[in-house]
């Protein structure tokens, strides 16, 4: 695999992980690399069965190409899953590029997304992009300047903005959804949530659950994030780490709202949390861990269902955006959350495994079509 002047950017640990990797049956994976601005990226399309497949774009400084190409990997395989649950006519694509959003700025990073964009181009429609981890809705107007499939721009230049306004009302329906299921009334009404991030998602979702009148605990690598929201909401109580979020007494909801693998073998077994129900995808650290969750008793609100606000958001914008028909098709994540349970409930088997078995066959019809 080369870039676009011949010079290999693939090592044989980055090979072995596309050809090996437990979430295979991608369609195509494309290394991109552009020397003249320093871009290094990854595109993963894992199914367009039910159409041209649409994912973020992350910007993360990943240790190594192999860590970078293993995300982007299992970032589009959720896709697939999430925009089927979603119930868009959409693929799972994932795009990340290797580097420290927070390092690279001015005409540097201009000239690294346009040349991103120049990839994503390259495909011809069958992967478009948006905003992720890392990313912003002023990036993607200089991803759009190079390519038409670019979604989550600014409304100035066509698009619908932020997404993580949606990202963070989904999320609070399934945590509304979550509450019906297990204590049967879907307010969150005196109980405690904790928030584990909250940047671009979370301090929405602070927003959603003190009008609701919940009591929320926050923690966020970033003091400044934890600032905006106390600033704000004096009466949000602080944790001083994810460790200690997990553990706090009385916990009813526990909400990861950062990376992925924040329900592992270390954090499962001291949650005192009844539900898990947050924004982050990709929350499960390896198979077997939803069983983890149901051995415990703590109900477990799939990632890519209830943070599909987002790409219902972006997928709207391809059509013409229009923001209460998108907060309409939002609020069906709180039933879609409901039936998932039942279905879990019904076929005896942890929730998790309920929404892929629902996901994939839609998937599966739509590539007997």
């Amino acid at each position: 695999m080369t870039d676009v002047t011949g010079a290999p950017v693939a090592t044989a640990d980055v090979l072995h992980t596309l050809f090996h990797s437990e979430q295979g049956g991608h369609e195509q994976v494309v290394l991109c690399q552009d020397r003249a601005s320093g871009l290094k990226a990854v595109i993963a399309l894992h199914s367009t069965a039910l159409g041209p497949a649409l994912g973020g774009t992350r910007f993360y400084p990943y240790a190594s190409e192999e860590e970078a190409v293993a995300d982007a990997l299992n970032l589009s395989r959720g896709m697939s899953y999430k925009n089927a649950m979603a119930g868009l006519d959409h693929g799972g694509g994932k795009a990340v590029i290797i580097g420290d959003p927070r390092q690279i700025e001015g005409d540097q990073r201009t000239a690294l997304l346009l040349a991103y964009g120049r990839f994503v181009a390259s495909l011809g429609g069958r992967y478009v992009t948006a905003c992720d981890v890392g990313t912003y809705v002023a990036d993607m107007d200089v991803v759009a300047r190079e390519c038409r499939w670019t979604t989550g721009r600014s409304p100035e230049n066509g698009g619908a903005g932020d997404s993580s306004v949606l990202t963070a009302f989904g999320v609070f329906q399934g945590m509304r959804a979550s509450a019906q299921h297990l204590w049967g009334d879907p307010s969150l009404r005196g109980r405690k949530v904790g928030i584990a991030g909250v940047g671009k998602v979370g301090h929405h979702l602070v927003d959603h659950l003190l009008q609701d009148g919940a009591s929320v605990v926050v923690t966020d690598v970033r003091d400044e994030s934890v600032l905006r929201i106390t600033e704000r909401y004096p009466e949000v109580a602080v944790a001083a780490d994810t460790d200690a979020l997990i553990r706090t007494e009385g916990l009813d909801v526990y909400a990861p709202c950062a990376l992925g693998g924040a329900l592992n073998d270390d954090s499962v077994p001291v949650m005192t949390a009844k539900v898990v129900c947050g924004a982050a995808n990709n929350q499960l650290s390896h198979p077997g861990v939803e069983k983890d969750l149901a051995d415990r008793g703590i109900l477990y609100a799939p990632d890519y269902v209830v943070n599909a606000g987002g790409v219902i958001q972006v997928a709207d914008e391809l059509h013409g955006f229009d923001f209460e028909r998108c907060r309409a098709k939002a609020a069906k994540i709180f039933d879609t959350t409901l039936s998932i349970f039942a279905r879990a409930k019904d076929d005896g088997i942890p929730p998790a495994a309920a929404a892929d078995r629902i996901a994939e066959q839609r998937i599966s019809e739509a590539r007997l079509h």
